[in-house]
């Protein structure tokens, strides 16, 4: 069952990965539109392979309908961001149509990637990388 959305309703979906957050809100329009941080998504976006990563549940996932997108993102690298897009989005287009799931479950985008930057430890170089060991 598909919710019916107009210009004042929306669906959101938080995405997330590394210390990147994107809250994505999805409007039903006439015409397909992305905006990420007020700027168009072409000119936030500036490589072709993060364009289609945040693209690609639009794509892959073929929603019945056409959606105006709208995004705002802090935190994290441009990589990131767009993967944390790209996050919230596929939530959002599950909410909006469950029959979107098992696409977007089984490519892996509903899923919030775990892997970060680990910590520090004291006495180490790095985060495991220890200085040179002398026997004497």
């Amino acid at each position: 069952m598909a919710k019916t959305l107009t210009k004042d309703i929306y669906i959101e979906g938080v995405g997330r990965r590394k210390t990147s957050t994107a809250r994505v809100r999805i409007f039903e329009a006439t015409k397909a539109s992305f905006v990420v941080n007020g700027k168009d998504s072409k000119e936030y976006f500036q490589t072709e392979d993060q364009r289609r990563l945040i693209q690609d549940p639009m794509v892959k996932g073929k929603p019945g309908s056409k959606y105006a997108v709208e995004a705002k993102v802090n935190g994290g690298g441009i990589h990131s961001q767009a993967e944390a897009v790209r996050h919230g989005l596929s939530r959002a287009l599950v909410d909006s149509d469950l029959e979107l799931r098992g696409k977007l479950k089984t490519l892996g985008y509903l899923k919030r990637d775990p892997r970060a930057k680990e910590r520090r430890k004291f006495g180490l170089k790095k985060a495991r990388k220890a200085p040179q060991w002398s026997k004497r």
